[in-house]
């Protein structure tokens, strides 16, 4: 039912091509027998479409699809074993920009961010982005941007900035971070962009360069064992953000427990609270004061937004819109 799921969910409406071959690989016992001999936690759809993609599978109908994975298994197989579905969505930023401006307005002090699953880093960079929000405000940087502009549709009373807030420091965890230098993975990037979306292609490419430009400080190992010692290097006068995107589900649920208790316990410290956004898919965070186990937006394949625990808005997945509650 993975596959099913994953096509009525997440790539209905957003990419036919992944609808049809999803949909195809649901029905298909062969192929389905193939992604059984990975472990669990190397079956996702977006892993195997990315290294499809990655090998070299024609964009075409789902016949032509399956019979290059027949062709081609062992090498997809290898891509899957070795790689991690690492999207790095610059995007997300138009839907974290609100919640990162008023609480860098609100204490009065710069960011400084911290990012849990930052892939090649791109997101830590809100502040080098323009965007364009629906009702709402155009922001760009002082001197411009490469990146085109992030596009956001907005509902409800979102508290979009006037402007952008001053970032100080950046920092992310990642198990295995990506290298925006590196041309393999920036290759491995542009696999996990859905074929139809090429102005996310475009976007990543943009940004990666921003990221090459000023690479961030990228740790290496688990989040739950990382976060703490990486928080405390944050300078002191800044406030330290730490954000997640699509990451969370990738971890067992005695992780994501750890993970919560972990940053609850951040956000609540006298001494220096650490701000605290989630965004992910709706019952991640099961447990979370405010979290929303059943919502309306689930169906379409939606995440939410939680600041501290507190659920804030729903989301498109990739930071195409923001509905405020």
């Amino acid at each position: 039912m993975r596959y099913r799921s994953f096509a009525e969910v997440e790539t209905r409406g957003y990419s036919p091509l992944y609808d049809e071959w999803c949909m195809g690989v649901s029905g298909d016992d062969e192929l389905l027998a193939l992604l059984d001999t990975l472990p669990a936690a190397r079956r996702q759809p977006v892993l195997f479409l990315g290294a499809a993609r990655f090998v070299g599978v024609p964009l075409g109908d789902y016949a032509a699809f399956r019979s290059f994975v027949l062709d081609s298994w062992e090498t997809i197989r290898h891509v899957m074993e070795t790689r991690a579905t690492q999207t790095n969505e610059a995007g997300r930023c138009a839907v974290l920009l609100p919640s990162l401006a008023a609480i860098s307005a609100d204490e009065g002090r710069p960011l400084a961010l911290v990012e849990v699953g930052a892939s090649a880093g791109a997101c830590l960079y809100p502040d080098r982005y323009a965007y364009s929000y629906s009702p709402g405000p155009s922001l760009h940087p002082p001197g411009g941007s490469p990146v085109p502009p992030l596009g956001c549709a907005v509902e409800g009373r979102v508290p979009v900035p006037s402007s952008l807030p001053e970032v100080v420091w950046r920092a992310g965890i990642d198990l295995n971070p990506l290298d925006a230098g590196n041309d393999d993975d920036v290759r491995w990037l542009e696999s996990l962009v859905w074929p139809e979306h090429r102005f996310r292609a475009e976007r990543l490419r943009a940004a990666l360069g921003v990221v090459r430009a000023e690479p961030p400080l990228l740790i290496r190992g688990d989040l739950n064992e990382q976060i703490l010692p990486l928080v405390a290097r944050a300078p002191s006068d800044a406030v330290v953000v730490v954000f997640h995107s699509a990451v969370l589900a990738y971890l067992d649920r005695a992780g994501r427990d750890r993970f919560r208790d972990t940053m609850m316990r951040l956000a609540t410290d006298r001494q220096r609270p650490v701000h605290w956004l989630s965004h992910e898919g709706h019952g991640t965070l099961a447990g979370v004061a405010g979290a929303m186990e059943k919502a309306p937006g689930e169906e379409d394949g939606r995440f939410v937004l939680q600041h501290n625990g507190v659920t804030v808005a729903r989301t498109g997945p990739h930071g195409q819109s923001i509905e405020w509650l």
